[in-house]
């Protein structure tokens, strides 16, 4: 439902997208003083935010390109994470395999290496070593022996779920006076003359048509950005993003499989990683030009059977089928357009376009990196203190911690938390681990009914009172949002096939959805995971895709 207040109060600026990029930008706005509107036409970073290869990075390979500054940004940003959400920017160790036919031999990497750690003066996180191919085996006995030189070792960072750092974002934008809309898809720049003067949006919720009005707006849709700016006609002309697609698979534990990252380069010589997350591996990325349906990228069979294929030339091993992929998952970079050349070489760093003097009071977000949406933030919001005339108060949010991240310290936190919870040791740090200093708040959610303490999902530990939290107090709107942002069940082994039904029944006793509200949201979150091609839904051809009842 949107609130009637709106399209009566006049706002500093209209953020649109609310992926890591659009809900960072409203947090420092509303931190500076500014009166904000974030609107998505979906849910807070269900777009590109979501389907990253979740690294926190300085950019390793940039250097290649030659993109130093940009290194140096990232690198620095790094640490700035590390401290305001150290519940969901965690070190990650990194291996980097030498082989005989590689682009880059022991000499290289090692300058590559220097360069980087020279980067990163002010880093917190170790330096890099360098392995003998024996050390190496000993280390990493999965590796194939072939041609092995050598390997480099380093550490950057992982964000686990970088859904849950823009919901923090968002959140903590709307803790401190921003309004914060789901599923409102803007569908015009209101203007007068040449200058825009607000948007008209439609409620995907409850339908209708609403209009808002600042003498500024923000265009951070992503690789939705010039469907915004020119609705439904042909912009080939004025193009600005070219984006390309990154697909992932997901696989258990398999034999050979790496205790740290590995950072390796295919054969076509675009690199790739294997990467420990949430219990399973994460196998990506794919680099591939994207012209097709936004809102349903799916990752083809041939990125998945590439991806197959260079991971078990590089851990023989390992013996990967397709029927050992989990699932998949696939987005397209808001890259800036390039009308040739390799995807590679189309650069990461973030462009903020200022329309003027043609068009007055828009400024459009092209690219940018997970691991720099903060500083981006922080140079899109000095512009907006700019276009509108008003001295800007200084950025604060490279040192305010995110919500979750409100403690002195993240291990002495979890020390304490974890016996007082009541919940098994796992559980609690679970909570931890998603929450941070906000797990207190989810049990509290409890209150008297100790029910809600059960597990929504026993392969993941979650309990029944997240679904109460995410609906109440983090703008979830449907089972999509509850399982793939929020409590991140829908990142387990079966992609929350099971847990889905649990958490439906959960709401119809506790948030008032009656038995056919359950059974269709169960319905619609099916539909929705099957771009992530599950192994979990490939039933037995006749078996039913939901069960008659949810709440038996």
């Amino acid at each position: 439902m949107i609130p009637h207040h709106l399209t009566e109060v006049p706002f500093d600026v209209i953020v649109i997208g609310a992926g890591i990029n659009g809900a960072g930008i409203a947090r420092d706005a509303v931190m500076r003083g500014l009166k904000v509107l974030l609107l998505d036409k979906g849910d807070i970073s269900a777009g590109t935010t979501s389907w990253s290869t979740r690294l926190i990075h300085g950019g390793l390979r940039y250097l290649e390109h030659r993109e130093v500054g940009l290194v140096r940004e990232s690198l620095k940003e790094r640490e700035r994470l590390l401290r305001i959400a150290p519940h969901l920017v965690r070190p990650l160790e990194f291996m980097i395999p030498i082989y005989a036919d590689d682009k880059r031999g022991p000499r290289l990497v090692r300058l590559g290496m220097v360069a980087y750690d020279a980067l990163s003066v002010d880093k917190s996180l170790d330096h890099h070593k360098m392995f003998s191919a024996k050390e190496a085996l000993e280390r990493e006995p999965g590796l194939t022996p072939e041609g092995l030189r050598g390997a480099a070792v380093y550490f950057d960072a992982q964000a686990e779920y970088p859904e849950r750092l823009a919901v923090e974002n968002a959140l903590d934008a709307r803790r401190r006076g921003g309004q914060v809309v789901p599923y409102a898809e803007v569908v015009e720049l209101e203007r007068e003359g040449n200058r825009v003067v607000g948007v008209s949006f439609e409620d995907l919720i409850d339908g209708g048509r609403h209009s808002a009005r600042a003498p500024l707006v923000i265009n951070a849709a992503g690789p939705w950005v010039d469907k915004v700016l020119h609705g439904s006609s042909d912009a080939e002309a004025s193009r600005r993003i070219g984006g390309t697609k990154g697909s992932h698979i997901v696989v258990g534990r398999f034999p050979g499989a790496p205790r740290e990252a590995l950072y390796i380069e295919a054969d076509d010589g675009r690199p790739y990683f294997v990467v420990p997350w949430n219990g399973l591996f994460l196998i990506g990325t794919t680099d591939r030009r994207y012209t097709g349906d936004l809102d349903e990228v799916i990752a083809d069979e041939s990125e998945i059977e590439y991806l197959i294929s260079e991971t078990n030339q590089v851990i023989p091993g390992a013996g990967l089928r397709r029927e050992d992929v989990l699932y998949t998952y696939s987005g397209v970079r808001p890259l800036p357009h390039v009308s040739d050349g390799g995807e590679g070489g189309i650069t990461r760093r973030h462009i903020i376009e200022d329309h003027a003097p043609e068009i007055e009071g828009l400024l459009t977000i092209i690219g940018g990196k997970l691991t720099t949406y903060r500083s981006l933030a922080e140079q899109c919001v000095d512009k907006v203190f700019e276009k509108l005339g008003r001295s800007s108060p200084k950025c604060k949010t490279g040192k305010q911690p995110l919500p979750g991240g409100a403690m002195d310290d993240l291990d002495a936190f979890r020390d304490q938390f974890v016996p007082a919870s009541g919940l098994s040791r796992p559980a609690a740090e679970r909570l931890v681990r998603i929450y941070g200093s906000r797990a207190v708040e989810v049990l509290d959610t409890v209150g008297d009914d100790p029910s809600l303490l059960e597990p929504l999902d026993p392969e993941t530990g979650a309990i029944k009172a997240e679904v109460l939290f995410a609906f109440r107090v983090e703008l979830a709107q449907n089972l999509s949002d509850l399982m793939l942002r929020r409590t991140m069940v829908g990142m387990n082994s079966k992609v929350a096939v099971g847990a889905d039904e649990t958490a439906a029944a959960v709401a119809v006793r506790h948030l008032n959805w009656d038995e056919e509200r359950a059974r269709e949201e169960v319905e619609r979150y099916r539909t929705y995971i099957r771009r992530m091609t599950p192994r979990s839904l490939a039933a037995p051809s006749g078996a039913p895709a939901v069960p008659e009842s949810v709440t038996s």
